[in-house]
């Protein structure tokens, strides 16, 4: 077992006063507090530190030792405390933020920019998957910010909105076949793993629009990429789709919509650590400029 910061600071104190009494008056603390203390020092150590007798104590050699090197270890313990207490009251540190690459995309370079600009101890590292596992990472404490689409609510999070979405049916400049619902030829372009895509898909069907086949990517960024080719209609979110305006991508009139709701989370315990709530102010910024 470690022993405690305070008991070794009270073994100083009584390395010094050579008096339990005395020391004790001086921590301010009673005798018999003090005395536990440092039996418990003395059974995590593993050896007698002080010779007791009528008169006062004195150190065994084992007691002379640490009392040479427990200054150090206080010292390097209030640097440590202080770097802890530092990254929870002001911005600094490292931390990592996580979210899809798509998501990425759009708003990072929002953000950064200033963020980084305006506070120079900070250190940013970006991770991209779905949002489903960069919840679980934040859940777990491999992430620290999480910028996820339609979070599940759980007891350790909290859960920041900041905007919706709209994911539907885009197409690119052309007339083929394949970029037509009418023409029975269609090809649809999506990640069909997606429960936004799996959602419009139904309600495609229901709906009675007929397409020729499906071609699937992971990527939403290979998707948007396709459709503004002309490769087909692609399942896009309206924020990634808009990024891309410069590809000519139209959003199809009456076609079926999955409203998205995209949030940051963070666990509970940093509600405190100012550097989160300064990112999180940051994207909150930054969306709320946008017009949510």
């Amino acid at each position: 077992m470690m022993p405690s910061p305070a008991e070794l600071s009270y073994f100083m104190e009584v390395a010094t006063a050579l008096n339990l009494s005395r020391a004790a008056e001086r921590i301010g603390i009673s005798q018999p507090t003090l005395s536990l203390a440092i039996q418990r020092l003395e059974h995590s150590i593993g050896v007698p530190l002080l010779i007791r007798s009528k008169r006062g104590v004195t150190l065994t050699q084992a007691g002379k030792q640490l009392h040479l090197h427990t200054k150090g270890l206080l010292q390097s313990w209030d640097s440590v405390r202080g770097r802890a207490l530092a990254s929870t009251h002001e911005i600094q540190g490292s931390f990592t933020i996580g979210c899809h690459a798509s998501v990425a995309l759009y708003s990072l370079p929002g953000v950064m920019s200033d963020l980084l600009e305006e506070n120079p101890k900070l250190e940013i590292r970006f991770v991209h998957d779905l949002s489903r596992k960069i919840e679980e990472r934040v859940v777990q404490t491999e992430i620290d910010v999480g910028l996820v689409v339609n979070p599940m609510r759980h007891p350790d999070l909290i859960v920041r909105p900041l905007t919706t979405d709209e994911v539907t049916f885009w197409v690119g400049k052309g007339n083929r076949t394949t970029q037509d619902f009418k023409s029975g030829g269609a090809v649809l372009i999506c990640d069909p793993d997606l429960l936004q895509a799996q959602s419009l898909l139904k309600k495609l069907k229901k709906s009675g629009v007929r397409y020729q086949r499906i071609v699937s990517s992971s990527s939403l960024e290979v998707i948007t990429e396709l459709t503004a080719s002309g490769a087909g209609i692609g399942i896009i979110p309206g924020r990634v789709a808009e990024a891309a305006s410069i590809k000519g991508l139209q959003r199809i009139k009456n076609a079926p919509v999955f409203s998205d709701e995209i949030s940051l989370i963070y666990r509970v315990e940093n509600r405190g650590v100012k550097s989160i709530q300064v990112i999180a102010d940051r994207f909150r910024k930054f969306f709320g400029d946008l017009g949510n």
